[in-house]
């Protein structure tokens, strides 16, 4: 029984060190401080603001879509507005941007 005990602890220990939390050096996983994902659908003059008060300086654009990047998060986000709204909100490796 002690047996089948510890190795059943090492199998959920190896299993622990798997999870994967969705980020990738440079992202910030979802739902953090510095993910922008939650201004997706919001109106592009209102949110521009927020996204600076986060912390966040506009690098770069390319027609309507705007790069955005936290230097003191290494965080980027693609931020693409359609219709006066940010249509979709995506992050990016640090190096994106």
């Amino acid at each position: 029984m002690k047996f089948t005990s510890t190795l059943s602890v090492l199998a959920m220990v190896a299993l622990t060190a798997c999870v994967d939390d969705g980020a990738s050096v440079g992202q910030p996983s979802v739902g953090s401080s510095s993910d922008l994902s939650s201004f997706e659908g919001t109106r592009a003059g209102q949110a521009e603001m927020g996204i600076q008060n986060l912390g966040y300086e506009l690098v770069r654009t390319e027609g309507l879509t705007a790069y955005w990047f936290n230097r003191s998060t290494g965080a980027c986000a693609r931020v693409v507005t359609a219709d006066g709204r940010y249509s979709s909100v995506d992050m990016l490796p640090s190096g994106d941007c």
